[in-house]
Order: structure tokens, then C-alpha cells, then sequence
């Protein structure tokens, strides 16, 4: 059966990013097929033009099942596939599933789409496969690649692998900053505001510079920059690299101040602690919460990483910049924690 509206497959399409950006394609006119394996987070009461496929990443046979579905009703057409779906784990770890779910997943989702029709690829990538940069410096896409732990270094393999493996695959590389939402959601901002709140004892100290920053990138601001991604897919050149975010972070400690003031009515004492001690104090931690510290001793030599954003090739490509920015949406994230703190924390995934 042919679709009369032009399609695309969308993964990873319960996610945070991956379900609002099936339902604003549907609405911009397109016909979305969303992959995603079964389980938590089932996915939402969807409309007519969107089409929830089970599809697990990790198993090629699931993969070319799931693609067939989608061929059987595209006539083997698609605009574009935008691949979300990846692992992601903020201990630090390594994993294999990193290696089966990203690297692998892709390539196996890449061999399957073969015989389609296919306009263009977006692979949801990170800003952090970058070297960070110094406090007054902008990172543009052509700067060093430097992944400083796992779950980066998995971007760049894959981002890789669909250039040389693939090369023929029109394919855009979308590096995106840490998504928020008004929630929250954003573990390192969550986190941050969990500390001060509950004036925990670590919310007082920095292993590092205060004055840098990293980008975020508000949950409506990200879902704008994939739709007209796909919206531009003809005057996109394939193996495209596209930074997204906000271009000048606030500052550790501007955001501590914020904060502080927001919940406690108070500027918040921020000390700076010596890196070997602070990771002394989070391995500590760390080992008295059976793992369960949200701060790694890993993060600690990350910590003042500054990441600010070149936007030049986002506005001259997408015509997208950031409509909203992370200091002025705190207001109403905390507010919503103020108002009713046990629900705050269950949207976000915390234990008080």
C-alpha cells in the first residue's frame, strides 16, 4: 500500500526527544513510523499518521522484520530516518551494549534500509564528541574530536562507521547539547538543583574553574532543529556534521547563585576543592551509596569542562537557533518542584 504523505521512520520513538518529534512531523505532514523494543517507556496514545513497529536494535532479524513492515507500506520510500535510539549509561562504565545498541544497531539499521528509497539519514549525536573549549570560545564542527568517556566515544564510532561504511547514505549529524524540559530531566541540571535543595553537603563544593559552563538545549528548541533537518533534506549535504544548542551557557556558579536564590531565597557559598580530593570524596561516596552516588569519580577531572556552541552552521543550514535559554527556564522548573516535591522527583527519576 503506497502512503500518500511522505514518510519517515523515527527511533528510539518513546524517548524523551524521539515522541514529540513523531507527533510534530505528523502534524508538519508526514507519515511516521516509530521504532522502539518493547517496555518502558510503552508508547503514547499516538494519531493516525503515526505508526508505533517493535523494533530491538540489537537482533537483525528483528531489525529487517520491523524495516519490511515499513516497506510494505512506503513502496520502499522514505524522506528521511531519524535514528535516536542509542545506549546511554551516566556511570561511566564501559558496556558492550554500547557497541551492540549504538555502533552495531546502526550499521544493522543502515544494512536493512538498503533497498529503500532514502532521501536522508540524521543520527542523533552529541556535542560532547568535542574537545571542550576555554571560557570566551565558541566549538564549531570542525574543532577536534575528544571523547572523554564512553558514552561520546560510541558517537564518534558511529558517526564513523555511517561515513565509511555507508557512505553512499545521505547523512546528517545532529550534535546535540543535554536536553531539558521544564521538568527537568537533564540529570546534571537535576542533580545540581537536587544538592541545593536538600543542602547537601556536596552542593557546597567545585573540583574546578566556576566560571565555565555546558550547553543545554530546551526539549522544544531540540524537536524544532530535527524537524527542519528533515524539512531541509535536499539542501542538506550528505556527511554534514550540526551543532545544536545554546551558544553561551551559564556558568557553575551563576547557575548555583540562581539556584540557591530560586529555592532558598539565598545566593549560594560555592568553595572550589582541589580535583585528587574531590575525587577522594566521591569515591568515598560513592562506595557508602553501593554505587548508587550520582557524582563518579570520573566526572571529577570533567568537571569544569566549558562547552559554548558556534551556531553559524545550524542558522545557515536550518535556519534554527535556541527560542529559550536554560537560566530563564529555571524559574519554572523549581517552581514545580516547590509545588509539589515528591512529584518533581518522580519525573525525574530521583529518590529523596
Amino acid at each position: 500500500m503506497s502512503v500518500p504523505r511522505p514518510a519517515v521512520l523515527v527511533t528510539g520513538s518513546s524517548g524523551l526527544l524521539g515522541q514529540p518529534v513523531c507527533r510534530e512531523l505528523a502534524d508538519r505532514g508526514y507519515e511516521v513510523f516509530g521504532f522502539d523494543r518493547v517496555g518502558l517507556p510503552e508508547p503514547p496514545k499516538r494519531c493516525a499518521n503515526v505508526h508505533d513497529i517493535e523494533c530491538d536494535l540489537t537482533s537483525y532479524e528483528n531489525v529487517r522484520g520491523a524495516v519490511a513492515d515499513v516497506r510494505r507500506r512506503t513502496d520502499g520510500k522514505l524522506a528521511s530516518v531519524v535514528h535516536l535510539a542509542a545506549y546511554y549509561d551516566f556511570s561511566g562504565e564501559d558496556s558492550e551494549a554500547y557497541d551492540e545498541v549504538t555502533v552495531h544497531g546502526t550499521d544493522r539499521l543502515l544494512n536493512a534500509l538498503n533497498e529503500f528509497e532514502l532521501q536522508q539519514f540524521i543520527f542523533s549525536s552529541t556535542m560532547l564528541v568535542h574537545a571542550p573549549c576555554e571560557p570566551g570560545q565558541h566549538i564549531s564542527e570542525t574543532d577536534p574530536l575528544l571523547a572523554k568517556w564512553p558514552y561520546p566515544e560510541s558517537k564518534i564510532r558511529t558517526e564513523r562507521l555511517i561515513r565509511e561504511g555507508h557512505p553512499g547514505v545521505r547523512s546528517v549529524f545532529l550534535r546535540i547539547a543535554g536536553v531539558y524540559t521544564d521538568d527537568g530531566r537533564q540529570p546534571t541540571i537535576v542533580q545540581q538543583i537536587k544538592r541545593i535543595h536538600e543542602k547537601d553537603f556536596q552542593s557546597y563544593f567545585f573540583p574546578g574553574d566556576t566560571e565555565t559552563g555546558q550547553a543545554a538545549v530546551h526539549l522544544d528548541d531540540a524537536v524544532d532543529a530535527v524537524v527542519a533537518t528533515v524539512e531541509r533534506r535536499d539542501q542538506i549535504e550528505a556527511k554534514t556534521a550540526i551543532l545544536i544548542g545554546e551558544p553561551d551557557p551559564p556558568s557553575y556558579e551563576t547557575l548555583q547563585d540562581e539556584i540557591g536564590r530560586l529555592v532558598h531565597g539565598e545566593r549560594w557559598t560555592t568553595l572550589c576543592v582541589p580535583k585528587p580530593l574531590a575525587k577522594v570524596g566521591a569515591s568515598v561516596t560513592d562506595t557508602l551509596s553501593d554505587g548508587e552516588a550520582f557524582i563518579k569519580p570520573f566526572m571529577v577531572n570533567m568537571a569544569d569542562d566549558h562547552y559554548a556552541l558556534d551556531l553559524s552552521r545550524a542558522k545557515q543550514l536550518l535556519g534554527w537557533e535556541p527560542k529559550r535559554r536554560l537560566i530563564d527556564r529555571l524559574p519554572t522548573i523549581i517552581d514545580g518542584l516547590k509545588q509539589d516535591p515528591d512529584q518533581w522527583y518522580r519525573k525525574n527519576g530521583l529518590n529523596r
